[in-house]
């Protein structure tokens, strides 16, 4: 599972294994060990993976109905009110158009 996104996030940026090694610091083969499923990126690179193709972890973990949603560049009262809309749309469910 992992193996399959690191491949695809990747081939979705264009980037190919040894300009994604250069940019984690690692070597090539070991991008291609981890699309392989011969070995699983540590920690460390799956957050930097997360980062650089801009994924939750959870994303490349495989970890199922988790959706995010960022904000990045919102001052707290922005943050505050997107998390009344969306517990009001919990509250009342989808809305039909």
């Amino acid at each position: 599972m992992v193996a399959e996104k690191i491949r695809m996030l990747r081939e979705k940026m264009g980037i190919t294994q040894s300009e994604l090694a250069k940019r984690l610091g690692v070597t090539r083969s070991g991008v291609n060990a981890w699309e392989m499923g011969i070995s699983v990126p540590s920690t460390q690179y799956i957050m930097e993976l997360s980062l650089l193709f801009h994924v939750s972890t959870d994303y490349l973990l495989g970890m199922p109905g988790q959706k995010t949603v960022s904000v990045d560049g919102l001052t707290d009262r922005q943050i505050a009110s997107v998390v009344e809309v969306i517990a009001c749309y919990r509250e009342k469910g989808p809305i039909e158009l």
